[in-house]
């Protein structure tokens, strides 16, 4: 974070830009190729996917296309600055399209554990790569790329990264335009009870480096699921417990803790709001870049631990079912802690996708108890067959 700062505040240069990018995005872009191209194979011809690859090859060219052009040339620097506003404007619609291949894939094919735990691994590596890819060309195209040097909406901004983000001012925002959302479809919403301490600098606005947008896109998500599980949870009474979110800047951290009262969700489940494969909403034909992101897909969480983890914080829930949830955002307080998680394609990733998944070493309890009464009657029958002498034989036996 403190390198793009640095970049973009001091003397930005749009031809040391040029030189960076043009090595370093196709680095990005063939990384993540090669681990689409060893996804199972009926969800490679899947509509979706393809469209999804063909996009990655053609903005893969057009960078490879500048790999040997003279960057003294003004006329190669402009040109470059336009093609990666054409690629930044193509990959709009990626997550949501790759979204619907899995859609289709599961719709013709079903889905397996070994698939499930593939495709899990594969899309948060590649929404991930997204993530940082989608930051190179933002801050290239919002630092070079218009007649305005200074964005006038956001003048102190460097790129996309604000060097003073005040993280109340987000939270807010956040709150009040899932609240608007909430209003619409249940005519009624949570109030918010907000809480800040800043330890770091008592006294003092809650400010760090970071990227507006990405905190805004964790706390807008977490709003939406912390406001329909309060009133759907509460519907009966209609009385609707506020969410409650605490805000405090250590010396390392930067922790959000968001609190509903909509009854939370049992352990066994926690994991499955991560999982991309598991939605059970009403999936939404992808038609236009227009449409609400990530509506009907389910990937609203997954997609903001990414974005947390990104710059090496993180998004953990922790829900009291019966009561409630507690969703809690960390994020690096200091932006030379602040360094880009990236995925790499190695050895160890192939071997991810090729590996035989063995039978786990771990008791799995069945789904369904069991059922005692038949069980009885099965050592009862078993018992007066005549293999065994005597009830205490068995019984060992069972022991051991």
């Amino acid at each position: 974070m403190k390198q793009f700062l640095d970049f973009g505040s001091e003397n930005a240069c749009e031809k040391t830009s040029f030189m960076f990018l043009r090595q370093e995005l196709p680095v990005r872009l063939a990384n993540i190729m090669k681990e689409i191209s060893l996804l199972p194979d009926n969800l490679l011809r899947t509509p979706s996917v393809q469209l999804v690859q063909s996009w990655y090859d053609q903005s893969l060219q057009e960078i490879l296309d500048f790999k040997d052009k003279n960057a003294e040339d003004s006329e190669t620097i402009h040109s470059f600055t336009d093609t990666v506003i054409k690629i930044r404007n193509r990959h709009n619609d990626v997550i949501p399209t790759m979204a619907q291949g899995v859609v289709e894939y599961k719709e013709s094919f079903g889905i397996d554990p070994v698939t499930s735990q593939n495709v899990q691994y594969f899309l948060d590596r590649f929404y991930m790569s997204r993530i940082s890819i989608r930051m190179l060309l933002n801050q290239h195209s919002l630092l070079f790329g218009g007649k305005i040097k200074v964005n006038p909406a956001h003048p102190k901004h460097i790129g996309s990264i604000n060097p003073n983000c005040d993280v109340v001012a987000v939270i807010k925002d956040g709150y009040e335009n899932a609240k608007t959302l909430c209003d619409l479809y249940y005519m009624s919403s949570p109030e918010l009870v907000l809480e800040e301490m800043n330890v770091k600098s008592p006294g003092q606005l809650i400010q760090v480096v970071y990227v507006p947008s990405h905190l805004y896109h964790m706390v807008f998500e977490l709003f939406k699921n912390a406001m329909r599980a309060t009133m759907e949870h509460n519907v009966d009474r209609c009385i609707y417990p506020p969410v409650h979110v605490h805000v405090t800047l250590g010396n390392e951290d930067l922790t959000v803790k968001m609190s509903d009262r909509g009854g939370g969700v049992p352990v066994r489940k926690i994991d499955r709001l991560f999982n991309y494969m598991y939605s059970t909403a009403p999936h939404p034909r992808v038609e236009t870049s227009r449409a609400t992101p990530l509506a009907g897909f389910g990937y609203g969480l997954p997609i903001s631990r990414l974005y947390a983890q990104y710059f090496q914080g993180d998004l953990k829930l922790y829900s009291f079912e019966g009561y409630g949830t507690d969703a809690v955002v960390y994020i690096k307080a200091l932006s030379t802690e602040s360094i880009e998680r990236l995925p790499v394609y190695n050895k160890s990733a192939w071997k991810h996708y090729k590996a035989n998944h063995e039978a786990d070493d771990w008791c799995v309890p069945s789904s369904e108890p069991k059922d005692m009464t038949t069980f009885r009657t099965w050592i009862h029958l078993y018992l007066n067959s005549g293999n065994y002498n005597s009830k205490l034989d068995f019984c060992k036996e069972e022991k051991a």
